[in-house]
């Protein structure tokens, strides 16, 4: 079976600093659009492709604030 994951993005915490992008080599992360802010005024990521999350974590060691949480489940 293969893994699968579930992130999930603490927006409030996210400052849009986009090391988890470069990170994820699945495009499972995208930051929000320019109309989408959190309380403190950044962008923030969210998971525009959730179906291909492995969890593999690499966005979650990338992040600076600790904004992402990893979920591993099998399928």
């Amino acid at each position: 079976m293969a893994a699968k994951g579930k992130i999930e993005i603490d927006i409030d915490k996210c400052k849009g600093c986009e090391l988890c992008l470069v990170a994820c080599k699945f495009g499972t992360i995208c930051l929000s659009t320019p109309d989408k802010t959190n309380a403190y005024g950044y962008r923030y990521l969210t998971a525009c492709k959730p179906e291909t999350c492995t969890a593999c974590g690499f966005c979650a060691q990338m992040c600076p604030d600790s904004a992402i949480d990893v979920y591993r489940f099998l399928k």
